[in-house]
């Protein structure tokens, strides 16, 4: 009899653990979600970045490598375009900030997807991912982590795929980890098609509650910690976009707004067929930097004080909300 009962629990314990592999396997394997950085679905990539290193030990921030406490590898330039294995390290609790020349926008299936550097399917290093339509409000996947948190995952230790959900980091190297934007909830401070930056965010993976972070159902997350260099923490080589905004207005959006010159020097004026309520200009960051308000049907603007470059210049009108480039010459 207890023979037979430990036969159950046996196979009890076995059915938990199989049904906790809940999601998609490492990249090499059948069911796997991860897409090449060769693969034809990419139309775009990340053209600005900026980044804020994290140490290369949280628990001890006065340890170094290198010559510094905070993670040093790689230039955060080595995250704009196409992915090359040439990371930058963001350290424990690191982030990195992504724009684009042209928004993502919300299509059918996964509309972007995240590269890091790993060097095997089973030494990852994770992060959180969040998205922004105005540089201000960001909004993270709900990500789920089943890896057990009874033992602390070594600093060159091993993950399984199959406990991951929506961390940025699940797979090896030249395979990106996909987002769907329909995985976020509603809300009207995000508009899920006109996605103007991409957030990652250094998920520490120390099982000691001081340190800890947490996927969105409260688990903290267990992975290789700590990784005390200068390559500390997630490696991020670049982000590809799968489904973008149309910068190119529809032929019945083109009779009623349009702007010009462009490129301009001192002055624009917006020309349209519908109310303006407000025009809006944006740093290729995604910054505010000039608003227009109380206009008349066709405004002239000033833009003399701006500095030469590239911008997002965002009409709002009582029918839609038309977004164009503007260069500043």
């Amino acid at each position: 009899m207890i023979v037979k009962n430990l036969l159950v629990f046996a196979c009890f314990f076995h059915s938990i653990a199989l049904l906790s592999q809940s999601y998609a396997p490492a990249a090499s394997q059948t069911g796997t979600t991860a897409i090449a950085s060769n693969s034809s679905v990419f139309i775009d990539w990340a053209s600005n970045v900026e980044v804020e290193r994290g140490f290369v030990n949280i628990a001890d921030p006065s340890q170094e490598d290198q010559g510094s406490v905070y993670a040093s590898y790689g230039d955060p330039s080595n995250a704009i375009g196409m992915v090359t294995n040439s990371a930058v390290s963001l350290g424990d609790g690191g982030e990195a900030i992504l724009t684009f020349d042209t928004p993502i926008a919300n299509g059918s299936g996964f509309d972007f997807a995240v590269f890091e550097n790993s060097f095997s399917e089973t030494f990852l290093e994770l992060a959180f991912v969040e998205v922004s339509s105005d540089g201000v409000n960001y909004f993270r996947f709900p990500s789920h982590s089943e890896t057990q948190t009874q033992t602390q995952v070594g600093g060159f230790g091993n993950l399984d795929a199959t406990y991951l959900y929506n961390l940025a980091g699940k797979y090896a190297a030249f395979f990106g980890t996909p987002f769907d934007l329909d995985d976020l909830a509603t809300n009207p401070l995000l508009d899920k098609n006109n996605i103007t930056h991409v957030k990652l965010i250094d998920v520490v993976g120390s099982i000691d509650p001081i340190y800890a972070t947490y996927d969105s159902q409260g688990n903290m997350i267990n992975d290789p910690f700590p990784t005390p260099f200068y390559s500390s923490g997630f490696d991020l080589d670049g982000i590809g976009v799968i489904n973008q905004q149309s910068l190119i207005v529809g032929e019945e959006e083109k009779h009623r707004i349009s702007i010009y010159p462009n490129p301009a020097n001192n002055f624009i004026k917006v020309e349209s067929e519908v109310e303006i309520n407000t025009v809006e200009i944006y740093s290729t960051l995604g910054k505010l930097v000039k608003t227009y308000e109380n206009l008349s049907q066709y405004p002239t603007l000033d833009i003399s004080n701006l500095p030469k470059g590239m911008y997002m210049l965002k009409v709002n009108s009582a029918k839609k909300n038309s977004l164009f480039k503007l260069i500043k010459q």
